[in-house]
């Protein structure tokens, strides 16, 4: 595995340790965020979920790579049902831009693994 590859897969495991952690334990910015996007407390729960399930699959790929690109390429549709939800609620595309651009990492990180 490329340097690359670990660095990428980690960068992204840390974001969503970190947002799917917050949604799980009911942040208060992460609440008002999901409601922002008109996401249920239930729809946002399972997200959560979904995004720690990924950084697990991301820490799995460094040693098994179809784990690592299985949870890039759940990332990547996650990211850009996200990312459609910000224009869908007309947001300003600096509040669609983290999302956008995590989603770049995510196939960046999904393309090397299926590269090497």
């Amino acid at each position: 595995m490329s340097i690359v590859v670990g660095v990428l897969s980690l960068l992204l495991t840390i974001a969503f340790v970190g947002a799917g952690g917050a949604r799980l334990a009911g942040a208060k910015p992460m609440r008002a965020y999901s409601e922002h996007l008109g996401l249920s407390a239930g729809v946002s729960r399972a997200i959560g979920a979904l995004e720690l399930a990924a950084a697990a699959g991301l820490i799995a790929g460094l040693w098994v790579r179809p784990a690592g690109l299985a949870a890039s390429i759940g990332l990547v549709f996650l990211l850009v049902a996200t990312v459609a939800r910000h224009v869908r609620a007309g947001d300003p595309p600096a509040l669609a831009a983290p999302p956008a651009a995590l989603g770049v990492l995510a196939v960046a990180n999904a393309v090397l693994l299926g590269l090497v």
